[in-house]
């Protein structure tokens, strides 16, 4: 019986090893999360603005950036807010935001945005 149970503690601690690497390979498996808390937050509270403050509002908000940064890195997102941000301001100023090139940053977050929304809501 005594060998019994010590080849019984010895599977059992061979087992819980295994668990536990498994856990530490799926935990170092999981994507940079590099959009800080307070910019989701924002896109969370703008999002509920416009949808209805409710809790399923704010589960389907949550969602959508949580989809938005799997696609666009938080730098690229930033970039792309800025300018549309600027331009919503207006002005003479902003003609230079025009260009090609920042239009495709702005595009590529509205893609975003419209794929997160498709999932979400």
């Amino acid at each position: 019986m005594k060998q019994f149970c010590g080849s019984l503690a010895a599977w059992t601690m061979a087992v819980g090893v295994l668990v536990m690497s498994t856990v530490v390979t799926h935990a170092i498996e999981l994507p940079e999360n590099d959009y800080p808390t307070e910019a989701r937050a924002d896109y969370v509270f703008g999002c509920m603005a416009v949808n209805g403050q409710t809790r399923d509002a704010l589960r389907r908000c949550a969602c959508s950036i949580d989809k938005i940064a799997e696609l666009l890195p938080y730098d690229k997102y930033e970039e792309a807010e800025t300018v549309m941000s600027v331009v919503r301001k207006g002005g003479e100023k902003v003609a230079f935001m025009r260009s090609p090139q920042i239009k495709a940053k702005v595009d590529t977050l509205k893609r975003a945005q419209v794929e997160a929304e498709l999932l979400c809501f």
